[in-house]
């Protein structure tokens, strides 16, 4: 019998953060969303990888079902959560994948608590910090979804993180991910909007990260194109990098299958065991 436990609550400085932990492993594999998604954005890998591993979702705060708080929003704050909610658990190690906005998390944590993890996973995400024109088009949005325009702003938003053919292609997941955005509180979405407009760049830093890294990005992803995965490959030397064909910002939704199979690769190599798949054929 599988362990599935779903919507557990724990408190994490002011905020309740919401997280699901599925499955048996002595090293968990913890996932956390990009922006403006919540946990659910990770479960046709938690349906792959629950019953062979322990996988662990949470909602970042503010996002789904974890509350706000009052600590105001930042990459440094949600990778300080994200530590503080290993502790709670008692996770020493985990394997850690963050994608986009989870990614910077991720990467933010490593940078400053390198002992705490095993391996990591970046997917579509990048080191640089905001040029000065993306900066000027998040302060737009902030004005946009402040005007109470939050639903123009996110099907905006959805135009540019899946690829087009995907939008034609699976109408309904593409509406339900609208509709996460949708639901999430304003605040909460401008918040996450200038803690990514004001987050440090990493480029430099990543060049001391000692655990085996895999990077993932969707070929056509446009907010964080295959360059910036590639120049992630060239500053982490034990890193390796894998391109998605026909996905784009959220390469796990839109190609899970070969999602699945590569971090399937990158974590039996980890963990020195026969993989999800293996174990199948």
């Amino acid at each position: 019998m599988i362990k599935e436990r779903f919507n557990l609550h724990i408190t994490i400085n002011d905020a309740s953060i919401c997280y699901d932990d599925c499955g048996e492993g002595d090293v968990p594999i913890l996932f956390i969303h990009g922006f403006p998604f919540d946990r659910s954005c990770w479960d046709p890998q938690q349906l792959f990888l629950k019953n062979h591993h322990r996988v662990i979702q949470y909602d970042v705060r503010g996002f789904g079902q974890s509350t706000a708080g009052e600590i105001p929003p930042s990459i440094a704050s949600f990778a300080d959560d994200l530590i503080l909610f290993m502790d709670q658990l008692n996770i020493q190690k985990a394997i850690v994948c963050g994608v986009s906005m989870g990614g910077y998390i991720l990467m933010n944590a490593v940078s400053r608590f390198p002992d705490r993890f095993k391996a990591i996973i970046l997917c579509d995400t990048q080191c640089i910090a905001d040029s000065p024109e993306t900066r000027v088009k998040r302060e737009e949005s902030i004005i946009q979804i402040e005007s109470g325009k939050l639903s123009e702003y996110a099907n905006q938003f959805i135009n540019k993180v899946f690829s087009q053919d995907f939008i034609k292609s699976d109408a309904s997941l593409v509406s339900r991910i609208e509709s996460i955005i949708t639901s999430t509180a304003a605040e909460s979405v401008t918040g996450g909007l200038k803690a990514l407009m004001e987050r440090d760049e990493m480029c430099t830093w990543i060049t001391l990260i000692s655990v085996p890294t895999l990077i993932i990005c969707g070929e056509d992803d446009i907010l964080t194109p295959p360059r910036q995965a590639e120049l992630l490959n060239l500053q982490i030397e034990q890193s390796e990098l894998y391109l998605i064909p026909k996905a784009g910002h959220l390469s796990n939704l839109e190609q899970p299958q070969q999602f699945n199979a590569r971090i399937d690769q990158f974590i039996s190599r980890v963990l020195s065991k026969p993989g999800v798949l293996a174990l199948w054929e």
